[in-house]
């Protein structure tokens, strides 16, 4: 995966959120240098431009603008840039959620590391949420059909066996994740319930 990451780097989409000076200037050099395809925005946009892969962005003390979009909306990598170190900067570096850190004077020296470092960290942290999206549907998925199986127990006077098969059964026969067939059941009770309740209010 690293590999092939390094390999693809001259694919890689950036864009540079930073004034035309000395700085910027020479960031972007280095960048295409490495062969990255490189724009740059400034002042800093409501909106980045699509598509991207990486964002380097002038961090000052207020994160909201210097980044008026919202990162977590993003599934980029995103370097921060800085002036300074102090308690101010650090804090708003760490609301930055930024994946890696350049100091100014920009020198050639950090910028292939901290790009490398925050394609990778953002590819793990993809990954990871991935998994924990997966694991989510599959523990609601769980929960549907133990109550999908408690509902037909009660409804049908199933023993708990009966009620899981009759819930797979339908699944396969419709082709469906048996996890539709449950959320399906749990509605058309809740619907009938509810159905119940408006007729008692009518009478």
């Amino acid at each position: 995966m690293n590999a092939a990451l390094i390999q693809n780097l001259r694919n890689t989409r950036i864009a540079v959120v930073h004034p035309r000076d000395q700085d910027g200037d020479d960031l972007v050099r280095q960048l295409q240098r490495i062969g990255c395809q490189v724009q740059v925005v400034w002042p800093p946009p409501a909106q980045l431009p699509q598509p991207l892969d990486a964002v380097f962005f002038l961090l000052d003390r207020d994160t909201r603008s210097s980044m008026p979009w919202r990162m977590a909306d993003l599934n980029i990598a995103h370097i921060a840039i800085v002036d300074y170190e102090n308690p101010t900067v650090l804090k708003a570096l760490l609301d930055s959620s930024a994946y890696g850190v350049l100091v100014r004077p920009i020198r050639a020296s950090g910028v292939l590391a901290n790009l490398v470092l925050a394609l990778s960290m953002r590819g793990y942290e993809s990954r990871l949420l991935a998994k924990i999206t997966k694991l989510e549907d599959t523990l609601r998925t769980r929960r549907d059909v133990e109550k999908a199986t408690r509902l037909l127990m009660s409804l049908r006077n199933l023993s708990e066996d009966e009620a899981y098969q009759f819930i797979r059964k339908q699944a396969t026969a419709k082709r469906v994740p048996i996890g539709t067939i449950a959320g399906s059941i749990i509605n058309a009770h809740a619907m009938l319930a509810e159905l119940g309740r408006d007729e008692g209010k009518d009478r």
